[in-house]
């Protein structure tokens, strides 16, 4: 009988729960493989060489063996831990929202370098700033980007026609922007302020650093955070979890008003 097969990988440890009386089931998004779900044999225990690797939001290299059902992880390497990130209540949420969203948009053993990066890449923005929502708003229009979803914003995608700089309708299920004039009667429309359009440009030819330069108001902020999340959870197909937790953590920091 020909030996299991083994291959490294670098991955992003996206959650885990327990297997078994010391296992763990780890959840992991791979640069070159798509998501992996393996097993961690041990890694509860105090004297496993897995303990402390395997955490949600760290960078693993790691060493994996082919399983009849599921690979098992043989050994494993931090490369980046994210342990400021890991120190803050509101960014370690961030985090885990992010984690979430590649876990749903993301398919087993399918790569997609992109997405991959893209997480490295916001979780750094989370961690050097984790008050700001730029991260995530970014981080949700590239989520669409990479994942072939791009939600069209230069033309209508009803009558095909250049939109004019204006305010104007969006519309998840039919791909993005409506002129004033297009009304698809299967529309799930949304109106779209002309600001909140030329963001969502600026998303599309800036890269995550970039975007997260950008100062907004609370407005403007919160017509992107709801047709963007609007968006993603359209397309995941099922209730982001960890999004109630944001909205809990973001009312208790808002000053209270005394009258």
């Amino acid at each position: 009988m020909a030996p299991p097969k083994t291959y490294r990988c670098e991955a992003i440890i996206l959650g885990y729960s327990p297997l078994g009386e010391a296992d763990l089931l780890v959840t992991m998004y791979a640069r070159e493989q798509g998501k992996i779900r393996a097993v961690g044999k041990g890694a509860r225990r105090s004297t496993s060489k897995l303990v402390g690797h395997l955490e949600p939001l760290t960078v693993v290299r790691m060493s994996m063996v082919n399983g009849r059902s599921m690979d098992i992880i043989s050994q494993a390497e931090v490369v980046e831990s994210f342990a400021a990130l890991k120190e803050d209540l509101t960014a370690i949420s961030k985090g885990l929202y992010l984690s979430e969203l590649v876990d749903g948009f993301g398919s087993e053993d399918i790569a997609n370098p992109p997405l991959f990066q893209l997480m490295i890449q916001t979780l750094r923005a989370v961690q050097a700033d984790s008050a700001s929502d730029m991260p995530l708003r970014a981080f949700e229009f590239h989520l669409l980007q990479v994942s072939g979803l791009m939600p069209e914003l230069y033309h209508c995608v009803e009558c095909r026609q250049e939109l004019e700089p204006n305010a104007h309708r969006f519309s998840p299920n039919v791909g993005g922007t409506l002129c004033l004039e297009c009304n698809p009667d299967d529309a799930h429309l949304r109106p779209l302020s002309l600001r909140a359009l030329k963001v969502l440009r600026l998303f599309d030819r800036s890269s995550i650093a970039e975007a997260c330069k950008l100062s907004i108001d609370d407005g403007l902020a919160d017509e992107l955070k709801s047709l963007l999340s609007t968006t993603v959870g359209y397309w995941l197909g099922k209730e982001i979890r960890s999004n109630s937790f944001l909205e809990r953590l973001h009312k208790e920091s808002l000053p209270e008003v005394y009258i």
